[in-house]
């Protein structure tokens, strides 16, 4: 670990985007190194801060008691500086005006609450905000997969929704409980498969798309049961939910735990106009079945939230992955700059393999 100089941090790096921002300014809090951010989404139409950046980052420096910059929406350069005592808010309301992300929100949190040892329960309520985005983690994906693999490495995280929100107005309510690790975090080993018996899934359906005679959820459902018994012989067990929402939507997600202790996902489907609930249904089971015919332990959605784990404990930690994503990409040279840690790529015909050492 390396400590103390100021970090620069090109914002502009890779692809770039809002992802360099809060993972940066995770690492700087979790890894105790002060940053300086330039160019801050440099490569974007609208460069600089947005709102969902500048509350993350408020947040982050809130719960951590790190000092921030004077920053506001539109600016491109921030300085970050780690509170070296260790010290934490234990209880943060968070109110957000827009569709924002949640799942993202919370994301520099949970890197950072790593190294938050010995410390009491973490208590963030958020009202406002989405609970399903584009391009963006899904609480329920969150609380299916990668909260549950942290939870076994000694990192729990429990989240209980109150209100689920839907772009374009957002309008979430939940509480997010995170118990920081009193003991050594346990590192992560996931190469191997193995078998599933049972494949998981919930479609959540705001109740603005209730109709008496064309039921979403179960047209969603006989898709999804079609196209996987097509080309596997696996039970499933796909609940469908209505729920109160100030903007309508639809949400999909199929995950499964294998016997070596994998979890695979789907991530999150969004339902849309143009899209058929046959067509949706039939997309996310595809989704799934690329995992299980190629045998891969780790979905792309999952690698990114494990690189912060891997590259924090010092134990050799390894994961099979179909392909590395950008954003994995940028996660793992982020982590070179701010420890000594090496990790190795092998390719292999349809896989990867990330090492840890």
């Amino acid at each position: 670990m390396i400590e103390g100089n100021l970090l620069e941090i090109d914002g502009s790096f890779g692809e770039g985007g809002g992802a360099i921002l809060r993972l940066s300014a995770a690492y700087s809090v979790l890894f105790k190194r002060p940053i300086k951010i330039k160019n801050i989404r440099a490569n974007r139409p609208k460069p600089g801060l947005r709102l969902q950046h500048l509350l993350g980052l408020k947040t982050l420096s809130e719960v951590s008691k790190s000092a921030l910059s004077p920053c506001a929406v539109g600016t491109e350069e921030i300085l970050l500086t780690p509170n070296s005592r260790n010290e934490v808010k234990s209880i943060i309301e968070l109110n957000v005006s827009t569709a924002a992300s949640i799942g993202l929100l919370l994301q520099p949190i949970q890197i950072a609450s790593l190294g938050f040892k010995k410390h009491e329960a973490i208590e963030i309520f958020i009202k406002g905000g989405g609970t399903f985005g584009k391009w963006a983690p899904s609480i329920n994906y969150l609380q299916q997969v990668p909260y549950k693999l942290f939870d076994r490495s000694g990192l729990k995280i429990d989240i209980d929704i109150l209100k689920h929100g839907f772009y374009p107005k957002g309008g979430a309510q939940l509480k997010c409980v995170i118990h920081p690790s009193k003991e050594n975090l346990k590192p992560v080993n996931l190469t191997e498969l193995g078998n599933i018996d049972l494949i998981q899934g919930e479609i959540i359906i705001t109740n603005h798309l209730r109709r008496n005679r064309d039921n979403i959820g179960t047209r969603i459902r006989k898709a999804i049961q079609q196209q996987l018994r097509k080309n596997i012989k696996t039970e499933t067990d796909i609940k469908f939910t209505w729920v109160d929402s100030t903007s309508p939507g639809v949400g999909v997600s199929l995950w499964a735990e294998s016997d070596t202790g994998a979890i695979i996902s789907t991530g999150t489907f969004l339902g849309d106009k143009k899209l058929s609930s046959e067509k949706l249904g039939s997309m996310v089971a595809q989704e799934m079945l690329i995992y299980i015919q190629n045998e891969i332990p780790v979905d792309k959605y999952l690698s990114d939230q494990l690189i912060a784990l891997m590259g924090f404990v010092k134990k050799p930690s390894s994961i099979k992955v179909s392909e590395i994503t950008s954003h994995t990409h940028t996660n793992l040279e982020l982590i070179k700059l701010f420890t000594n840690r090496e990790y190795k790529i092998i390719k292999h015909q349809n896989h990867h393999i990330i090492n840890f050492q």
